[in-house]
C-alpha cells in the first residue's frame, strides 16, 4: 500500500526525501483514480528502498493540492531533491510511470 501523504507530513516525506518520490493526487469519487490506485500500490512494492511512492487525497488535503496547482485528477507528480521534475496527468499504463521513475532512480 502506498504511503498516505497529507498536508502535515508532505514536507518531511516528499520535499526532504533523499530518494525520488512519486505522488498520486486522487479522490474517492474519481473513476480514473480508482484505475490508477492499484498500479501506484504495485509501484510502491516494486520500488521499495529505491523510491518513495505515495498518494494524496485531494479532498482531505487541499493545501498540497493548491500548492502544486492540481486541477485534474489523477495527476502524478515526480519529485527529485524536493522539486517537481515530471508529471503525468490522467490515467496511464504502469509502464509510463515506471519509465518516468526509472529516469530518477
Amino acid at each position: 500500500m502506498a504511503v498516505e501523504l497529507t498536508d502535515a507530513n508532505f514536507e518531511e516525506l516528499v520535499e526532504k526525501s533523499d530518494k525520488p518520490v512519486l505522488v498520486d493526487f486522487w479522490a474517492e469519487w474519481c473513476g480514473p483514480c480508482r484505475m490508477v490506485g492499484p498500479v501506484v500500490d504495485e509501484l510502491h512494492t516494486d520500488y521499495d528502498g529505491k523510491a518513495v511512492v505515495g498518494k494524496v487525497n485531494v479532498d482531505d488535503n487541499p493545501g498540497i493540492s493548491a500548492k502544486f496547482g492540481i486541477r485534474n485528477i489523477p495527476t502524478v507528480l515526480f519529485f527529485k531533491n524536493g522539486e517537481v521534475v515530471d508529471k503525468q496527468v490522467g490515467a496511464a499504463a504502469k509502464s509510463a510511470y515506471e519509465e518516468k521513475l526509472n529516469a530518477l532512480v
